[in-house]
């Protein structure tokens, strides 16, 4: 079974001063534990699907569905 998260995140790198808005439903096949650790993984997760390295998301609001 797998755990589904809303998240509204920014992407870009601080250096070039550009940045995407996105939103959208992460799919996950456990749920995160913790507050502060859940946004970190999803940072990171983020970051891997779209190539770019952590600092470069900034996550705006999380959210688990039910």
């Amino acid at each position: 079974m797998t755990t589904k998260y809303f998240t509204h995140f920014v992407s870009g790198s601080q250096a070039a001063r550009i940045a995407n808005e996105w939103s959208g439903i992460l799919e996950l096949t456990r749920p995160i534990d913790g507050r502060k650790s859940a946004s970190r993984e999803l940072r990171q997760m983020i970051a891997d699907s779209f190539n770019l390295d952590d600092e470069d998301i900034r996550i705006l609001h999380w959210a688990r569905l039910h």
